[in-house]
């Protein structure tokens, strides 16, 4: 789950992080109220949404007086704000940042996420703040500075040290950003996040170090242990087919592709995507129906699927581990006589009673295209995919 930056920044201020003076603004009228309660008479707007690269699409301005805060409001409230991370389908601004602005000596960046391939958490820095880290990881991966924080002992002060140091900072630069580096490890791990990033992470020029941006990802199985972090969820941010999943307990990601795909188990979701891309389609979705697929399970991904409108054909694949083939090929039957698709619908399912649940199908008077192997499968569903776009 992701948060808005303003979102971020207040939980970083609980933590102790310092950050610039800001209000959040849903409107015009907001948006000088906040400007009216800043010392500062330069200020950023800044629109709030699920995405980076704001500054490049127009989303970041400066603004000197009362009067330029209302025309940049009025201008950036309702626009669709286009970015490398939304697509060209961009996102609606609904809300702003209104933050003083900050006289600026340095740009860093500071981050922390999952290291699965150590099974540890690293810590990054990097002198090159401001810029996308993906671009300094492919250009200048020796300006990332990595220190891995076991999880059983947390990150150590020793560490924050290290990581200030190999930011070139100094004298009192070092312990505002050990005390920072040391909250950024707090939130992290009381909040159960997947992801913390400030870029950039700013040295001003009275030698105070601050996190001028914020971005937080939650990691989404923790959060029955955090209601306060669940309130700050905007459905409005996300796609409407993801959010419709999740009220099904169905684990939904949309895709560019045409090829829709069901199936049960996340390591079997991936295969299929790329096996399907091996033969030259393009998967819709990953939907993970989970361990158990009956008849109302099926249905609600039917119906998930069906609401992107590139989907052009449905493949089902299924093992039958727990889960009988044969129960899931009557769960498929049923699910089809209650929701109506056009496009066809391609089952490969293998496992226990597998030969019970090709003959259920096959005798079924609906019309699938039953497929006995993998690779069958996903080639008859890019064919079919290809055929229904002509």
């Amino acid at each position: 789950m992701k948060i808005h930056e303003y979102q971020a920044k207040e939980l970083f201020r609980a933590y102790g992080v310092a950050i610039p003076e800001g209000y959040p603004a849903f409107s015009v009228e907001e948006a000088l109220e906040a400007y009216d309660k800043l010392k500062s008479k330069t200020v950023v707007v800044k629109a709030q949404i699920h995405a980076g690269g704001r500054g490049k699409g127009g989303g970041v301005k400066l603004a000197h007086s009362r009067d330029e805060v209302r025309e940049v409001a009025q201008s950036m409230l309702g626009m669709r704000l286009v970015t490398h991370q939304t697509g060209p389908k961009g996102k609606i601004v609904q809300r702003l940042l209104i933050e003083s602005g900050i006289n600026i000596r340095r740009e860093l960046y500071a981050g922390i996420v999952l290291d699965r391939t150590v099974g540890k958490y690293v810590f990054m820095v990097s002198t090159e703040g401001g810029v996308e880290i993906e671009k300094v990881a492919a250009e200048a991966p020796e300006r990332i500075i990595k220190e891995w924080i076991d999880p059983s002992t947390g990150l150590l002060p020793f560490q924050a040290r290290k990581l200030a140091f190999a930011l070139e900072l100094e004298g009192e630069q070092v312990k505002h950003a050990v005390k920072i580096f040391m909250a950024l490890w707090s939130v992290f791990q009381a909040k159960d996040c997947s992801l913390i990033e400030i870029n950039p992470l700013v040295v001003t020029d009275d030698n105070h170090v601050l996190a001028l941006d914020a971005k937080i990802n939650f990691d989404d199985n923790g959060l029955f242990r955090h209601k306060e972090v669940l309130d700050l969820r905007d459905i409005s941010e996300e796609n409407p087919a993801e959010v419709e999943a999740s009220k099904y307990k169905l684990n939904y990601i949309k895709l560019d592709g045409n090829v829709g795909c069901m199936v049960n188990g996340a390591g079997l979701a991936m295969a299929t995507m790329d096996i399907i891309k091996l033969y030259g389609g393009e998967p819709a979705n990953f939907l993970d129906v989970g361990g158990v697929a009956n008849p109302e399970s099926v249905a609600d991904g039917f119906k998930i699927i069906l609401s992107d409108p590139n989907v052009k054909s449905i493949l089902i694949n299924i093992f039958g581990g727990i889960v009988r083939c044969d129960r899931v090929a009557q769960g498929v039957i049923k699910a089809m006589q209650t929701v109506a698709v056009e496009e066809p619908v391609i089952i490969r399912l293998e496992g226990t009673n597998a030969k019970e649940a090709a003959d259920l199908l096959n005798n079924s008077p609906l019309d699938f295209i039953v497929s006995t192997s993998f690779k069958d499968a996903a080639q008859k569903a890019v064919k079919a995919a290809v055929t229904e776009a002509k």
